[in-house]
């Protein structure tokens, strides 16, 4: 059997950040370019493509990195859960370049399929690389969108600590990454409209560098004209913080210790103890 490659750890975290990241796009990207230019598929193929692709990213990279693939995880676990400030930033950089490539390796699969349902790459197929207000139709404002985004990601960040949570009840048999993808899928199903739920810095500015560099002059700016790519960064961010916050006050403060239970012990019991403990 062949023996693994001894990679140093911060390299092999950032090489586990990119590839999970760029599987996560392949699939979500990819979907959308197969939705939008070949008219295969619907909504619900995209939010189920965009959890799958969360899923197997996870699956891809847990084990070495934690599996962030979203630099609004990273910080927000910075903030709250003593993950170490100097690898955000190179956190972050791996999980947009591992979002750009695969955006590049879809552009250039779909090519074809692209230029023919939008011969001058404009607004008509830009969303199927990066997110716009109302999807691009829909009356939703640049301020709607960014409201959306800070809730969208909250939802996100105070499910993803409630699931991974080592004191509350967390999946057991390496489910993990198999229900944070049905989680991505539910915020598609249920946060889809007001701004295509980008919930992620790095899904979002990466795939919008690789259209734009490809042809897609206005990628940065909405349908209105208006430069939006800052708000798919600022309002996940921002989200993000928000909702493990939130999660930390309302439920992450009063559990009990992450230590195994005794056998028959109630969590109000080893509460009490831990309690007791600090008196």
């Amino acid at each position: 059997m062949a023996e693994r490659l001894k990679i140093p750890g911060m390299l092999g975290e950032l090489a586990a950040e990119f590839a999970g990241t760029m599987i996560l796009i392949l699939f979500g990207v990819g979907v959308v370019a197969q939705v939008a230019g070949g008219g295969i598929g619907d909504h619900d193929s995209i939010a189920w493509s965009w959890g799958l692709g969360v899923m197997l990213g996870v699956y891809v990279a847990g084990r070495i990195s934690g599996a962030h693939l979203n630099p609004a995880v990273t910080i927000a676990l910075a903030v709250f859960k003593g993950f170490e400030w100097r690898k955000v930033a190179p956190y972050s950089l791996a999980q947009f370049l591992g979002a750009f490539v695969a955006a590049l390796l879809v552009r250039w699969n779909y090519t074809e399929v692209l230029h023919a349902a939008d011969p001058n790459l404009t607004i008509k197929t830009q969303g199927v690389f990066s997110t716009l207000p109302g999807n691009g139709t829909l009356p939703v404002g640049e301020w709607g969108a960014l409201r959306d985004q800070v809730i969208g990601t909250a939802i996100l960040l105070f499910m993803i600590l409630a699931i991974t949570d080592a004191a509350s009840t967390p999946p057991g048999a390496n489910l993990t990454p198999f229900i944070i993808g049905l989680l991505v899928v539910g915020i598609g199903m249920a946060w889809g409209t007001n701004a295509g739920y980008a919930i992620n810095p790095a899904r979002d500015f990466g795939p919008r560098l690789a259209s734009f560099l490809t042809g897609y002059g206005g990628a940065f700016r909405d349908q209105t004209g208006y430069l939006y790519f800052w708000i798919p960064i600022v309002g996940p961010i921002v989200g993000g913080i928000v909702g493990a916050g939130l999660y930390q006050g309302l439920v992450g403060r009063f559990l009990p210790s992450a230590a195994a239970q005794e056998p028959g012990e109630l969590p109000t019991q080893r509460t009490e103890s831990v309690e007791a403990n600090r008196g």
